[in-house]
């Protein structure tokens, strides 16, 4: 999985959007991009304590076939193979099966690639809440603000909104935003795709809540790269 670079131009792209955006709008929004929202390691276990319970089923489903390959843990090929032996046999074989997949999947592309995509969707929405809960919950005089998240190595975007945008827009609204975002992400232009999921949100959010004369800009314009 390649993942798509950030450039000081889409820096300024995304950072310029966003001031255009809330031009037109009393709501504050915050764009944030993270390279991960979690490192998967306890799916690698999964798979790796999956792969030990496969030997185990193999082996219940054809035991004999198993002692006759392994009957050279009992003093040669003896027709009874002592069971103390196979047991220890089967448990090396399981001990193999563990570290091959864990280590295998110590790479993180391939551990992405194995990960549900419903999990690694709720880890993002995890990440994106608590993101929002430090920087943009209730930091608005009017409960106005909203984030733009986006987790670029599971090519993944949130968006999350204070309680006064939440109550007035269903959820279902962002989805020309985040359609729009992760298409440009998939083909390597995240800047672009931040840039026009921000102008597809500040409309929304105009709708609601236009621009009032008294308004002031209460959270950072600028892009967020963690």
């Amino acid at each position: 999985m390649v993942r798509a670079k950030l450039t000081e131009a889409d820096h300024a792209m995304v950072t310029a959007a966003v001031a255009r955006a809330e031009a037109g709008t009393d709501g504050e929004i915050v764009t944030i991009v993270a390279n991960q929202s979690d490192s998967y390691h306890d799916v690698a276990l999964h798979y790796a304590l999956a792969g030990m319970l496969l030997v185990i089923a193999l082996v219940g489903l054809n035991p004999g076939g198993v002692e006759e390959r392994l009957g050279w843990f009992s003093n040669g090929w003896e027709r009874q193979p002592n069971p103390a032996n196979l047991v220890f046999a089967i448990l090396i074989v399981e001990t193999v099966t563990f570290l091959v997949i864990r280590y295998a999947l110590a790479w993180t592309p391939l551990r992405l690639a194995l990960t549900p995509k419903a999990t690694r969707a709720r880890r993002v929405r995890r990440r994106a809440v608590q993101y929002f809960k430090v920087g943009a919950e209730r930091r608005t005089q009017a409960r106005v603000g909203i984030m733009l998240f986006l987790s670029l190595d599971e090519h993944i975007a949130e968006i999350v909104a204070d309680e006064a945008i939440h109550k007035v827009v269903p959820p279902e609204r962002w989805g020309d935003a985040m359609a729009a975002l992760v298409d440009k992400v998939r083909v390597g232009q995240p800047g672009e795709g931040m840039a026009a999921a921000v102008a597809a949100i500040g409309a929304i959010v105009a709708e609601h809540f236009p621009k009032t004369e008294g308004d002031r800009n209460e959270l950072p314009d600028r892009l967020i790269e963690l």
